[in-house]
């Protein structure tokens, strides 16, 4: 921008300096064509008390110093001068008006450089002021072009000439400025240091088209051959534009893929690719290309190319799809659920296209779904039952994947039906069988020995575990004359249950519990039952079957006082009592009981013998004794 002034600078600085001190004021550069002139405006001062009568002054070239012998200029003494500015220099000021201005003719390139003047008043008083102007001289017009030329903002570019000559005036014209408008030119301006310039402006709305053009600015002498010509390329800035973009690709998962981006702007635009945020490439450039090797599922998704730089941005998005297999499918992990809630089942797996998902309970589906990614599934009020191994499976054309998964229902203990107690020569096994989960603690009671025995007494405990049944065996050795009550606990945070265990093939072991003195109270009573059989039979009618009715009650023994229908009065309640005595030591042995009679209790469950045709005394006693049975108590 050109600054004007009505009184310049420069001659408000001679008119206050005014006042007794040595000092010069003369523009510090000044140009002007090759072939033309140039008129250095100089003013100069000195102390009011010297008073000279003449004044005299020198200009000197490229040095202040007499004593280098610098090539004069101008002298007004001897008006002898440098043979480079013969014909070429005299001064325009009144030295005595303290106007020093220095006008040169037929300016050559060699005539630049600096320009000093030295005031002479005579004698002593001669002073070389260090002030100078240094002269340039051009051959072309100066374009000034803004700093930044944006498309779509009107600028101002300006061509600027010297005009320092009173002998030519220039005239401007501009070149190459079709379709940017017209020019106003602004005539004659004087500068700050008191130089004069030729001005034209050109005003226009750039595009990006524009871009590149070559102005050009004119200048011309009227009535001479002089002309001179410069030109400037408009530098124009627009934002990026993408002209250069791929469209939506689908690859197989492992293929090679290449996306290309390009973008045209002023100045070269930042490329960027993105995805999600991530840079994954970028570079100053007109195209960027963005190479994926083996690609892969995780790649998938929409990728987008930024083009940016300082006046702007564009971007434009291109959408790569990875087509591949399911993955493994994940679920909601390993479920653990109380018996009786509800349990909510999660499968999803990544695919492309989405698969079909299907949940398996032991080959029996549960659910499926198509095209989509995720499958929930609801077990209301879950029981053991639905305790086990699940399968999820997902598969479309690229191939199937499959996850196994466990349900996990705990519950309070079940003690099952199976449990019971064995007796087998001398000792008693108790099995008590608990399904639970989690894992439960068993104990064995025997109330009539108020002994309890868990899992840690593993002299008399074995347990094992298997899934959901844990097995435990309680081990009595001496126990098998007297077996006593067994109850069995079990107990976990949900519950405890408790069973009395039942006595099982009690009649089998009848011999191995009675022992020795029983098989002979056996041998009685068989041979009591034996005569009493005989007596009946002499009594029927001969036409009568020789086989005991089927429909009669048998005969039964109770134990209090073995008294027997038809027996011989010799056999009592007393030789049991004997016998069972001779008994008491091993008894006595189970659990640590000492000094303590236990009480026998014979009772011989309904025996049917009308059934079998009759055998001698030894057959017919292993037939009885099947359906035997002793207690303890």
């Amino acid at each position: 921008m050109i600054f004007l002034t009505a009184l310049p600078l420069f001659w408000i600085m001679i008119a206050a300096s005014r006042g007794g001190h040595w000092g010069a004021w003369m523009p510090s550069s000044i140009s002007a064509f090759e072939g033309t002139c140039v008129s250095i405006p100089c003013r100069f001062d000195f102390p009011d008390e010297l008073r000279p009568a003449v004044v005299h002054g020198v200009w000197y070239f490229n040095s202040p110093y007499p004593k280098n012998y610098p090539p004069v200029v101008f002298k007004s003494r001897t008006q002898v001068v440098h043979e480079s500015f013969q014909g070429r220099s005299r001064l325009l000021g009144d030295l005595g008006l303290r106007n020093c201005t220095l006008l040169l003719s037929n300016l050559s390139p060699e005539l630049g450089g600096k320009y000093y003047f030295r005031g002479d008043l005579g004698g002593y008083n001669q002073y070389t002021f260090s002030e100078h102007s240094v002269l340039d001289i051009i051959n072309t017009p100066n374009i000034v072009v803004p700093l930044e030329v944006v498309a779509g903002t009107e600028v101002e570019v300006s061509c600027l000439v010297p005009d320092n000559c009173p002998e030519l005036r220039p005239e401007l014209s501009w070149l190459g400025h079709d379709g940017l408008g017209e020019p106003a030119v602004l005539g004659r301006l004087r500068e700050d240091e008191g130089t004069w310039v030729q001005v034209s402006l050109l005003h226009f709305v750039p595009t990006r088209e524009a871009n590149g053009l070559r102005l050009g600015c004119q200048a011309s002498f009227p009535n001479t051959t002089l002309q001179f010509e410069g030109y400037a390329s408009l530098d124009v800035k627009y934002p990026p534009v993408i002209v250069e973009m791929n469209s939506s690709v689908e690859a197989i998962e492992g293929s090679h893929v290449g996306l290309l981006c390009g973008a045209d702007s002023n100045p070269l635009p930042l490329l960027t690719w993105m995805r999600d945020g991530t840079v994954l490439r970028e570079a100053v450039a007109e195209s960027l290309f963005l190479e994926l090797d083996e690609v892969t599922p995780g790649e998938d998704g929409v990728y987008a190319c930024l083009a940016e730089n300082a006046y702007g941005q564009d971007n434009r998005t291109v959408e790569l799809s990875v087509m591949y297999a399911p993955r493994k499918p994940t679920v909601n992990v390993t479920v653990v659920a109380v018996e009786g809630e509800t349990v909510s089942i999660l499968c999803s797996t990544e695919s492309n296209p989405d698969p079909i998902l299907t949940i398996f309970k032991e080959k029996q589906i549960l659910a499926t779904v198509i095209y989509e990614s995720e499958l929930q599934v609801e077990l209301p009020a879950v029981t053991p039952e639905d305790d086990g191994e699940y399968w999820c499976v997902a598969e479309n054309q690229y191939g199937q994947r499959a996850t196994a998964f466990n349900l996990s229902v705990e519950f309070a203990p079940v003690i099952l039906l199976e449990s019971h107690c064995a007796a087998a020569r001398d000792t008693v096994q108790c099995l008590c069988v608990v399904k639970s989960n989690p894992e439960p603690s068993v104990a064995f009671e025997l109330p009539s020995r108020n002994v309890t025995v868990n899992e840690t007494e593993r002299e008399f405990v074995y347990s094992e575990r298997s899934g959901l049944l844990l097995t435990s065996i309680l081990t009595l050795r001496g126990q098998a004359q007297a077996p006593p009550r067994v109850i069995c606990t079990s107990r976990n945070l949900y519950g405890t249950k408790s069973l009395e265990l039942p006595f099982q093939g009690a009649h089998r072991l009848m011999w191995a519990k009675i022992g020795p003195v029983g098989a002979v109270v056996a041998f009685a009573i068989l041979i009591a039952i034996v005569c009493y059989i005989t007596q009946t039979r002499r009594k029927k009618n001969v036409t009568e079957s020789p086989s005991f009715s089927a429909g009669g009650n048998p005969p039964v023994l109770f134990s209090s006082d073995f008294r027997i229908s038809g027996a011989p009065e010799k056999v009592r309640a007393g030789t049991l009592r004997l016998q069972s005595e001779r008994r008491l030591g091993s008894e006595r042995r189970l659990l640590g009981l000492r000094g303590q009679h236990p009480e026998l209790d014979l009772s011989f469950s309904h025996s049917d013998l009308g059934k079998r045709p009759t055998k001698d005394s030894y057959t017919l006693t292993e037939e009885l004794a099947e359906y035997a049975e002793i207690r303890v108590k």
